[in-house]
């Protein structure tokens, strides 16, 4: 098995999460500066791309799983096979949504409770983001497949093109520099969908030259039942711990746009847009813990696995608190970097100061959800989502910030609780050991197996 190091696969992967986070914040830092309701409306119609495009995140959450597990148990064919049915499925899932999304936009957004201006830019930005979301499609599987090679710059180089792209277009359109027309929030949706083309096409390339074959695809017959099989039992439920996860933001979202004021609209949309580099390395410490604990599974060192696991959350941990205390500290000129509205500059700050607790929590969640899906353990965060997202994060959201009047302060309460709750209980889960029976690779020797039954000190190592 190829050794692989926890830093020298994250900091790729946190600069190309942090390159891909910033072609979002890029759209609403310069739409701010054409509309503070468009940037709104903008970030309204993302959560409902979030929501659709779980499905298929189905495929490539579940070969980022299957593809590291077989290269740490030497199988490089099947890997292969795993990567030709993730661009084939993906491609296929991605045409059917952004038909969807291309013609179901309104509609999608009324039932959010969208409307007015806001209903007006959010279905221009939608119907034209949705429309290219088949790009994406191939782009996030080409990525998933290239990553869990070890690859991780590759990505990292090619987020960095896409946002160069993206920034240029994004002045150009929807500000009207260079004598263009000014065309504002279909300035932005035009600029996502040309950077998507010419990531995808680009990414693809790389792929089938450096990476694969374009004969992996002839490994999918006769048709591969059990691998489709193999993906479901992880593809499913980690789409839907995640997909539990958007959809309660998305109530939320429909809580604010429903009960709250404009002012606590736009300062939720900024917020977020500020914080979600306060987990960024959250993010790429978990994606890279899930690839080491795949093959580490794949190849049966449990131990090993377990460690790395522990390594990742605690580098994770101190930065975020880090991160969150200087979110804390500059939390004013943070705020106005978007706007010049003093009331949203003030609402801003309160929350950015309790939202240490929240970060500590949702950092918890993405490095330890990454772990237990890179070791096939993916029911169990299902199963608390089931319960926290909805019985914590959407009912005392309406509690705290309806009924009880605490407004966008209730809200951020409400989430606060549920990642908090979920943290502590994937954390246990880790550490009780249970996801080492999880793998989907399996080898012939049995003895294996029975080495999981373990106790006292050698609870965590693998007898021979």
């Amino acid at each position: 098995m190829k050794k692989l190091s926890l830093f020298s696969l994250a900091w790729p992967i946190f600069v190309e999460t942090a390159l891909f986070m910033l072609l979002g914040f890029i759209d609403v830092f310069i739409l701010s500066r054409y509309d503070d309701i468009a940037a709104s409306a903008v970030n309204t119609a993302n959560q409902s791309v979030s929501i659709i495009t779980i499905v298929f995140s189905v495929i490539s959450g579940a070969s980022a799983v299957l593809i590291s597990q077989y290269l740490g148990a030497g199988k490089k064919e099947n890997a292969s096979r795993i990567a030709a049915i993730s661009i084939t499925f993906n491609f296929v899932i991605g045409v059917v949504i952004s038909a969807v999304l291309l013609i179901f936009s309104r509609s999608i957004l009324s039932f959010i409770g969208a409307d007015g201006t806001v209903m007006e830019y959010a279905s221009q930005y939608l119907s034209i983001v949705g429309g290219s979301i088949f790009l994406q499609a191939l782009l996030s599987a080409a990525a998933v497949i290239i990553r869990n090679h070890g690859l991780t710059k590759v990505t990292m180089f090619m987020s960095l093109g896409m946002n160069i792209f993206n920034a240029l277009f994004d002045m150009i359109l929807v500000l009207g520099l260079f004598g263009f027309p000014r065309l504002g929030v279909a300035g932005a949706a035009i600029a996502t969908a040309l950077c998507r083309s010419v990531g995808a096409a680009v990414i693809m390339v790389y792929l089938f030259r450096r990476v694969e074959k374009p004969s992996i695809f002839r490994l999918m017959h006769p048709f591969p039942v059990k691998d489709i099989i193999d993906m479901m039992k992880i593809g499913v439920p980690s789409a839907m711990e995640t997909f539990l996860y958007n959809l309660s933001q998305l109530v939320i979202t429909s809580i604010v746009l429903k009960y709250l004021t404009e002012t606590e609209l736009v300062t939720k949309t900024y917020v977020q847009n500020i914080t979600m580099f306060f987990y960024i390395f959250a993010v790429a410490i978990g994606q890279a813990s899930q690839i080491i604990t795949g093959h580490y599974v794949g190849a049966k060192k449990y131990a090993h696995a377990y460690r790395e696991g522990l390594k990742a959350y605690y580098s994770a941990l101190i930065f975020a608190a880090v991160m969150s205390t200087a979110g804390i500290l500059f939390r004013y000129p943070l705020m106005g970097i978007f706007t010049k509205d003093e009331a949203v500059i003030s609402l801003g700050a309160g929350i950015l100061m309790i939202n240490i607790f929240l970060e500590l929590g949702r950092t918890t969640n993405l490095v330890m959800i990454a772990s237990l899906r890179g070791a096939g353990d993916v029911l169990f965060p299902t199963m608390c989502a089931v319960f926290s997202n909805w019985m914590i994060s959407v009912l005392c959201s309406y509690i705290f910030a309806v009924v009880l009047g605490m407004g966008i302060y209730g809200l951020w309460i409400a989430i606060i609780g549920d990642e908090l709750v979920r943290g502590i209980l994937m954390l246990l889960r880790w550490k009780s050991g249970k996801w080492k029976s999880k793998g989907v690779v399996r080898t012939e020797n049995k003895k294996t197996s029975q080495s999981l039954k373990l106790t006292g000190q050698d609870k965590y190592a693998v007898q021979k």
